[in-house]
């Protein structure tokens, strides 16, 4: 078996053919996206191949969680259970260990990659649930609360990346994990904005997000980025407002599906999704360990 680096357009294509077979259900990044983040000093990407073909993937690089890394090792279906995957998971727990982090974490979304992470040391840390929604019936937004100025990300360059201290950092630290985010600007900018991005403005700030992304290799299908309002702002309907902006945008764009992941801590946001029309349909469990690995 033959473990290597992404560096070539065909190798990030074959990773994202790996990934989208394991998580069919999720969107993949595009190649030029995956390029554009592998620029990062900190990120690994590999492939795992026999005999010339493909048969896994693995990333690893810091995580948005504060002094953690995050590893993701993956095996199609049909060559598991013969140590690519361990295989995989030494050299990415190297990698981080090589960048000073003492700890890694990882999120599984079965229970054959669950009892995998338990034998190789991980515990569970904090769940998640993904919660889908149908967007033909989605009603109309009502108007944003008073003072309130919503408008796209695009076309106000440089607002969400002056977000960060003024809001972004607040709204992350109040996730329900286990562990504080700390994300960087780069980030921010990147990571953790949809296209398009729902800003809700008052005096110049943004105080509220809503957004989507949109899955190139699942025509019709979007996941939600980042909905979150500033504490000042919670409970006036806004998040309400913005979500349901995200919805009629999609309805618009012929998107027909649109699914969130949302902490199982987080029953606020949880609940909001429920009276939007969202039904859980599966959970994930998000895993960590000290590094070195065994």
């Amino acid at each position: 078996m033959d473990i290597t680096p992404c560096t070539t357009d065909a190798d990030y294509e074959e990773w994202r053919q790996v990934r989208i077979a394991v998580l069919p259900y999720e969107r993949c990044d595009s190649v030029e996206e995956l390029r554009r983040q592998d620029e990062s000093e900190t990120r690994l990407m590999l492939l795992a191949r026999e005999g010339g073909v493909v048969v896994g993937s693995g990333l690893a690089d810091r995580s948005d969680s504060a002094a953690m890394g995050s590893l993701a090792p993956r095996v199609v279906a049909e060559h598991r259970r013969r140590g690519i995957g361990t295989a995989l998971l030494r050299r990415l727990g190297e990698h981080l260990t090589g960048l000073d982090l003492p700890r890694a974490r990882a999120t599984v979304d079965d229970e054959e990659s669950l009892a995998f992470a338990h034998s190789c040391g991980f515990e569970d840390t904090d769940h998640e649930v993904e919660q889908t929604r149908a967007v033909q019936d989605a009603p109309p937004p009502d108007r944003a609360p008073h003072g309130i100025e919503v408008v796209l990300e695009s076309q106000v360059p440089g607002l969400w990346a002056a977000s960060l201290d003024t809001f972004g950092r607040e709204v992350l630290a109040d996730f329900a994990l286990s562990t504080t985010i700390d994300v960087t600007p780069e980030r921010w900018v990147t990571s953790w904005l949809g296209d398009p991005m729902f800003l809700a403005v008052h005096d110049g700030q943004v105080v509220g997000c809503a957004g989507l992304i949109v899955d190139t290799d699942v025509p019709g299908r979007a996941e939600n980025a980042l909905t979150a309002v500033r504490r000042d702002w919670r409970g006036r309907g806004l998040a309400v407002h913005l979500k349901l902006r995200t919805l009629a945008w999609a309805r618009d764009a012929g998107i027909s599906e649109v699914y969130t992941w949302t902490q199982d801590g987080n029953a606020a946001m949880r609940s909001l999704n429920e009276r939007l029309g969202y039904a859980t349909t599966r959970r994930s469990t998000m895993v960590a360990r000290a590094l070195p690995l065994d």
